[in-house]
């Protein structure tokens, strides 16, 4: 089968931009040497431009997670620019066909059952869906936005203003414009650009389904270090319109942190969250999933168990869906202002009262669904 065109373009952008970052850095830091200024300027660039593609591209624009004022949407929209990832339109189009045909080969962008260097790279480096190109009919939203028409408008003047000029004043002002440029300008650029890709790659490659199985996508823990907590990236796919991606307190998540952060000031608002209920019940789901597969390969007649397992699991779920009902009661009593009413009173005990019977049964679902099994 003949091979797309080549996208000399992108081709010759990305030879370009690693050669001088592998090469060329390197030889000015043994030369030159890299002073303080240059390289906090270059820390604190690679976090502003990184989580302007996870905070703005990705979860403000591409999945409308939350809200957002003009002034964080243009600051959002010149860090995306300066990434060099295309404008928000084309970006959060792209991103939207992943979702809806993720791994179908002829379908998602950056299929990564095309393998680590398709889903990475390679799907920019040829024309695999050219046709689609300047079909923007799925951010018909998006098109109504004025940064963002702005931004896509004038994607290019944006780019060369927000990376050279930027960078060049600052280093004018520190003394070595080339320096600067060299650090905070092409090498931040290609390390901000791996760390996005490795989204598209890596985190559909290595880690865990928690949630779910019917896609690549998989949570891995250290891949979020390394991607301002887009690594829970199983979570992700199956709730793709939560504002966070780490769900926990210790999920190392600064995107979640700073749309939080900025909506304590009223700067962002209405930031979506998946239920609660919903969460569990997919982890259940998995939970279930996962100690029948084993229930299978390692016990020659484990009908009796799964049965079992399989009980204890629709237990779990009513008493799980009971308790969330009484806790969600419970916040519109309380929204209501009714907290030393009898009701209430009764209505917190009830609720406490399934809860300790949801964690309960909790524990004796998890308990047997991770029973020590003995080989067949």
């Amino acid at each position: 089968m003949k091979k797309p065109p080549i996208i000399v373009f992108n081709v010759v952008l990305f030879t370009v931009l690693t050669l001088i970052s592998v090469i060329g850095v390197p030889y000015w830091a043994l030369t030159y040497g890299f002073n303080t200024f240059e390289i906090v300027t270059t820390v604190v660039l690679f976090f502003f431009t990184g989580m302007s593609i996870t905070a703005g591209y990705h979860r403000l624009w591409s999945h409308k997670a939350y809200e957002a004022n003009a002034l964080v949407k243009f600051v959002l929209a010149v860090g995306g620019a300066m990434t060099l990832q295309n404008s928000i339109l084309h970006w959060a189009s792209d991103h939207r066909v992943h979702h809806r045909h993720v791994d179908v080969n002829d379908k998602d962008p950056y299929s990564a059952k095309r393998g680590f260097w398709f889903s990475h790279i390679g799907w920019m480096l040829r024309e695999y869906q050219a046709e689609r190109y300047t079909d923007y009919s799925n951010c018909r939203d998006l098109q109504k936005d004025k940064i963002v028409m702005w931004q896509h408008n004038y994607y290019v003047p944006i780019v060369l203003v927000s990376n050279i000029a930027i960078t060049a004043l600052l280093g004018y002002l520190n003394g070595s414009v080339l320096g600067m440029m060299l650090l905070a300008g092409i090498c931040r650029i290609v390390l901000v650009h791996h760390v996005t890709f490795f989204i598209n790659s890596l985190c559909h490659i290595w880690g865990k389904q928690p949630y779910t199985d019917c896609n690549t996508a998989k949570d891995n823990g250290i891949l979020a270090l390394f991607t301002f907590g887009e690594g829970y990236h199983n979570y992700h796919h199956i709730f793709e319109y939560d504002y966070r991606n780490g769900i926990k307190w210790w999920h190392y998540d600064p995107t979640k942190w700073v749309i939080k952060a900025l909506s304590l000031i009223g700067w962002t608002k209405n930031l979506r969250k998946c239920p609660e209920d919903k969460i569990q019940q997919a982890k259940f789901a998995m939970q279930l999933q996962f100690a029948k597969e084993k229930l299978e390969h390692r016990y020659p007649n484990p009908e009796e168990v799964i049965a079992k397992l399989e009980a204890e699991y629709e237990l779990l779920v009513a008493k799980c869906n009971e308790y969330y009902l009484s806790k969600k009661r419970l916040m519109r009593i309380q929204q209501r202002q009714l907290k030393r009413t009898v009701d209430s009173i009764d209505m917190h005990t009830k609720c406490e009262e399934l809860k300790a019977a949801f964690q309960a049964q909790k524990m004796r679902f998890n308990s047997l669904a991770s029973m020590p099994l003995q080989p067949v």
